[in-house]
C-alpha cells in the first residue's frame, strides 16, 4: 500500500464505525498559548476533554499534523541519526467523547491491523498500565500473555498536566526482528521494536492534592504514527525509506549530485534525512501562520531551518536549497493538507529569505568557531554565545558542530550568559518602575476606568510623587497601552498626574511634584477624557490593522509588540520582505474601510476556555490569562482578540488611518507606524507647513533666478555691447544711410532687444540696424532707426518685410521694431539680401 492508500484506509475504516472524519488543527494553535505547536491529535479536543466545550458529535477521526521539538517531547537531536525520529510527523488518531470505551478502541485497533493491513499478529505486542487489569483481559482475546506487558505511570499513563483529565493507556508495539523475539526490547527505544500506535482511556481527574477520582463521562483518545505504520505496512525498516520522505530524498539526490545511503553513520545519509525531516516542520508551520524569528515559536523555527541549512554544507550547497524542496511537499502532501499548495509561494520566499540571512554569516560563524575551538576539547559559553550573538548559531547548532569535532560545550556557561543578557534587557525595558516602587500593599486597586473616567476614591498611599487609590479611572501602562495622565485633586490641590504604572496589585499614580496627602484621604481622579480618546482610538485602530494585515500579507502575521500611545501606534510583526507601497495603501484602506461602516466596538468578559473557542480569536503565546479574559469584537466575522486595554466603542470614533512609517526593527521582523484621528489632522497640519514653508523657498529662489539672469543677461550684453563699433565698422551705404546687419548670440529677445537700442544710440543718426538671433530653434529679429531717417525708414515696416521672407511676422514702432520667423535656414540669406530691400524701400 502506497502512504496515500494507508491514510485513507485508516480514515474509512473509522469512517466505517460511524466517526466523523474532521481535518487536521494547523500546527500553530492560535486557540491555545499554553503550547508552541501541535503536537498531539488531542489539541484540538482539549476544551471537550476539560469540560469547558463540546462537538456535535461523539466520535472522530483525523490526521493530525505534529511538532515535537520543544519541552518534553523534543525529538530535534535524534532526526537524522536514527529510522523513525521526526520533528515533524502526521498522528492517525480516532475519539470517543463519552461514547465508546476500551473494548471498542481495542477491538477496532485488532481488526485495522490484522484484517485491513494484513499485519502479523505473532508480531504485534500490547501494553497495558501497571493496574489495568480491564485492558489486560481485553487483549487476551487476541494475543497470547507473553505479548501483553505491564508498565508503570513513565510509559503507560497518560495526564493532560498536574491536574486535569488522565488515565491509563495501551501501546502496540511491531516486533520487526528477524526470528520475532523482540518481546523484551518492547519499550526499550530502539528501531527493531518499535511503537505504533497509542490508546489513551481517559477515565480520571487528578485532583490538586494528587489523587484521582472518577470522570462521569469516561472519553477515548488514540495516535498512531502515521510515517512509522507505513514503515510496518510497506515493509521497511526506516521511516525515511517510505513513500512519505523518499520524493523529498530523490529531489535532494538530483540536486545535489550525491547517492542516498540508508547507513546511520553515513553523513550523507545523516543530511538527506535532516533536510528531508526539517522542511516539513517549517514549511508547514509557515502555511499554518508562524515566521522564523528571534523570540517564541519563531525562533524554533529559525533554530529548525538553519540546523537544516549547516547540514546541506555536508553535501556541497553553498546556496539556498531548503526552498527548493518545498514543491515536492505541495505535489505530495496537497491533496489531503491543502494550505500548503495554497501558500505554497509564501512557504517558498519565507525559507530561501531566511537561508539567505543565514548563510551571510555561517561562513564566518564558522571561521570563527574554528578559531575559538583550535586549542581545547571544550568550547566555553563565552565563545558559543559569542556565536550565537554575533553570527546567529543557535545552541544547538554549535553543539553539532563541536560533536562533528570530537567536542563538547560548556552548555551552562552559555546558559548563564543568556541570563544576564535577559536580565540586562528587562531591567533596560523596565527602568522607568523603579519610580514607582512602593511599599507592598494588601488591597487591591480596582480599575474603573472601562466606565468612568472621573470618580472619588480614597487613598491608600502617598509618599513623594506617588499616590495610590483604592479605586482609579486611570489606565496604568501596560500591554503596550500607554498610561492615562489627568489630575488628581486632594485637600483642594490639583496634582497633574503624568503617567500611571501597576506594582503588584496597585495602580502607582506618578505626579509631577510631591503631594501633600495621607492614607485615608478622599481624592476626586479625573482622566484626561482628550487623551485618553486618542489612545483609544489607537488602539481599536491597531486590532482592525492585525487583521487588515493578515488578510493582504497572509494568516503568517501575529503581533509580536505593539505601542499604543495618544500620538499614534506602532505594531511590529514577523514579515519575510518589506512591505510594499502597494501593500500599504492596500491595508490602509481596508483599515479605513473598516472605520467608515460606524461597526460598534464590543467588549465581554467570558472564562478563558470559553473565549478561546470563539471563531478565529486571536491570543499570544505567552502570555498569562486568568480565569476570565476580556475580548474585544470589531465585526464578529472580522475581528476578535483578547484585550484588556481601553477602546472606542465605534469604530467611526476612531476618524480616519494614516501610516507614517514601515521599516525593519529585526531579521525578519517588520513595524509599522500610523496616526489616527486628531494624529492625521496634525500630520496634515504639518504638511500644510511644509508645502508653504516650500512654496516660500520657490518664490524666493524664483525670485534669486531672475535676478541671477537679469545679472547674466546684462553681463553678456556688456560683452556684446562692446562689439557694436565693430558693427559699425562693418556696415554698409546706401547712399548716406550706414546699414548695419549683423547676427548675433543673446538668450532672450529682451536681451536683443536691449542690444538694438545700444546700436541704435552708437549709430546717432544716418543709420539703419538689423540683428538677428536663433533662440530655441527660432529666429528673433530687431530692427532699429536713428530718429532722424524714421519718416523714410519705418523699422517696424522693415522687419515685418524680414520676418515674412522667414515664414514669421512681426512689427512695432518707427524707430525700434521685433519679429521672429520659423525657418532658420533661410536666415543668412535674407539677412545677406536686407542692403537691397533698404535701398528699394
Amino acid at each position: 500500500m502506497t502512504s496515500r492508500e494507508i491514510r485513507q484506509s485508516f480514515l474509512d475504516f473509522f469512517a466505517s464505525k460511524q466517526h466523523r472524519i474532521v481535518p487536521s488543527a494547523p500546527v500553530v494553535p492560535h486557540g491555545d498559548p499554553t503550547l508552541l505547536f501541535t503536537n498531539a491529535g488531542m489539541n484540538q479536543f482539549k476544551d471537550v476533554f476539560l469540560g469547558t466545550g463540546k462537538r456535535d458529535y461523539r466520535r472522530a477521526a483525523d490526521t493530525q499534523k505534529c511538532i515535537r521539538v520543544s519541552g518534553k517531547h523534543n525529538d530535534l537531536e535524534e532526526v537524522g541519526y536514527d529510522t523513525y525520529h521526526h520533528t515533524f510527523f502526521e498522528m492517525l488518531g480516532n475519539w470517543s467523547f463519552g461514547d465508546y470505551y476500551k473494548r471498542e478502541a481495542i477491538d477496532w485497533a485488532w481488526e485495522l491491523l490484522t484484517q485491513v493491513w494484513k499485519l502479523d499478529p505473532t508480531r504485534i505486542h500490547a501494553t497495558v498500565y501497571r493496574t489495568d487489569d480491564e485492558a489486560r483481559e481485553l487483549w487476551k482475546r487476541y494475543l497470547p500473555e507473553a505479548q501483553i506487558h505491564r508498565f508503570d505511570e513513565k510509559d503507560n499513563f497518560w495526564e493532560m498536566g498536574e491536574t486535569g483529565p488522565c488515565g491509563p493507556c495501551s501501546e502496540v508495539h511491531y516486533d520487526r526482528t528477524p526470528d520475532k523475539s523482540g518481546g523484551a526490547l518492547v519499550n526499550a527505544g530502539v528501531p527493531e521494536v518499535i511503537e505504533i500506535w497509542n490508546l489513551v482511556f481517559i477515565q480520571y481527574n487528578r485532583k490538586a492534592d494528587g489523587s484521582l477520582e472518577e470522570l462521569p463521562a469516561k472519553h477515548v483518545d488514540t495516535g498512531m504514527g502515521f510515517e512509522r505504520i507505513c514503515a510496518v505496512t510497506q515493509g521497511k525498516l526506516s521511516n525515511y525509506d517510505t513513500d512519505v520522505f523518499s520524493p523529498i530524498i530523490n529531489n535532494i539526490e538530483e540536486l545535489s549530485g550525491k547517492q542516498y545511503s540508508g547507513e546511520l553513520t553515513d553523513k550523507t545519509g545523516v543530511a538527506m534525512r535532516v533536510m528531508a525531516d526539517h522542511v516539513r516542520t517549517v514549511s508547514f508551520s509557515v502555511a499554518d501562520g508562524a515566521m522564523p524569528g528571534n523570540e517564541g515559536r519563531g525562533y524554533v523555527l529559525r533554530r529548525i531551518l538553519r540546523r537544516a541549512s549547516r547540514y546541506s554544507r555536508n553535501l556541497g550547497f553553498r546556496e539556498p536549497i531548503l526552498y527548493k524542496l518545498v514543491q515536492i511537499l505541495a505535489d505530495t502532501m496537497g491533496d489531503i493538507f491543502p494550505e500548503i499548495k495554497a501558500q505554497q509561494a509564501l512557504v517558498e520566499r519565507v525559507i530561501k529569505a531566511e537561508e539567505e540571512n543565514f548563510l551571510q554569516t555561517l561562513d564566518r560563524g564558522l571561521e570563527r568557531f574554528e578559531e575559538l575551538s583550535g586549542q581545547t576539547s571544550v568550547v566555553s559559553g563565552k565563545d558559543a554565545f559569542l556565536l550565537y550573538d554575533t553570527f546567529g548559531f543557535p545552541l544547538d547548532l554549535t553543539e553539532l558542530i563541536a560533536r562533528e569535532r570530537g567536542l563538547t560545550v560548556d552548555t551552562d556557561g552559555f546558559t548563564a550568559l543568556m541570563t544576564e543578557q535577559r536580565e540586562r534587557s528587562r531591567k533596560a525595558r523596565k527602568t522607568h518602575l523603579q519610580e514607582a516602587e512602593v511599599p507592598p500593599i494588601e488591597e487591591k486597586t480596582v480599575f474603573t476606568g472601562y466606565d468612568a473616567l472621573t470618580m472619588e476614591s480614597k487613598v491608600l498611599y502617598a509618599k513623594g510623587n506617588q499616590v495610590v487609590l483604592e479605586q482609579t479611572p486611570f489606565y496604568a501602562e501596560m500591554g503596550g497601552q500607554a498610561a492615562d495622565v489627568g489630575v488628581i485633586v486632594m485637600g483642594g490641590n490639583r496634582y497633574e498626574v503624568m503617567s500611571v504604572q501597576k506594582v503588584g496589585n496597585a495602580f502607582v499614580h506618578l505626579c509631577a511634584t510631591d503631594v501633600e496627602a495621607l492614607a485615608g484621604d478622599v481624592a476626586l481622579a479625573q482622566v484626561d477624557t482628550k487623551n485618553r480618546q486618542a489612545i483609544a482610538g489607537n488602539h481599536s485602530a491597531t486590532h482592525i490593522l492585525h487583521e487588515a494585515l493578515r488578510r493582504v500579507l497572509g494568516t503568517h502575521i501575529q503581533q509580536s509588540g505593539s505601542v499604543v500611545t495618544a500620538e499614534g501606534l506602532h505594531f511590529d510583526f514577523p514579515h519575510f520582505q518589506k512591505v510594499s507601497a502597494e501593500e500599504l495603501q492596500a491595508i490602509e484602506d481596508m483599515v479605513n474601510a473598516k472605520i467608515r461602516e460606524h461597526l460598534d466596538v464590543q467588549t465581554i468578559e467570558l472564562p478563558v476556555e470559553e473565549a478561546r473557542n470563539i471563531p478565529n480569536v486571536k491570543s499570544f503565546f505567552g502570555d498569562k490569562y486568568g480565569d476570565k479574559v476580556r475580548v474585544v469584537t470589531i465585526d464578529e466575522k472580522f475581528s476578535a482578540e483578547f484585550c484588556g486595554g481601553t477602546h472606542v466603542r465605534n469604530t467611526s470614533e476612531i476618524g480616519l488611518f494614516k501610516f507614517t512609517g514601515e521599516s525593519s526593527i529585526a531579521a525578519g521582523t517588520r513595524r509599522v507606524e500610523a496616526v489616527t484621528g486628531e494624529g492625521v489632522a496634525h500630520i496634515i497640519r504639518e504638511l500644510e507647513h511644509k508645502i508653504t514653508e516650500e512654496r516660500q523657498r520657490a518664490d524666493e529662489l524664483t525670485h534669486r533666478i531672475k535676478q541671477l539672469e537679469k545679472e547674466i543677461s546684462n553681463f553678456q550684453l556688456g560683452a556684446l555691447a562692446g562689439s557694436i563699433t565693430t558693427f559699425i565698422d562693418r556696415a554698409k551705404s546706401v547712399g548716406a544711410v550706414r546699414v548695419v546687419v549683423e547676427r548675433v548670440e543673446t538668450t532672450s529677445i529682451d536681451q536683443l532687444k536691449a542690444l538694438g537700442d545700444e546700436l541704435r544710440n552708437a549709430l546717432g543718426k544716418a543709420g539703419v540696424g538689423l540683428m538677428a538671433s536663433v533662440i530655441d530653434d527660432k529666429v528673433q529679429l530687431v530692427c532699429v532707426v536713428t530718429d532722424d531717417l524714421k519718416d523714410k525708414y519705418h523699422a517696424g515696416k522693415l522687419v515685418s518685410e524680414v520676418a515674412k521672407a522667414l515664414g514669421g511676422g512681426g512689427g512695432g514702432k518707427p524707430h525700434l521694431a521685433t519679429a521672429g520667423g520659423k525657418d532658420v535656414d533661410k536666415l543668412q540669406d535674407v539677412l545677406d539680401g536686407f542692403l537691397m530691400m533698404v535701398e528699394k524701400f
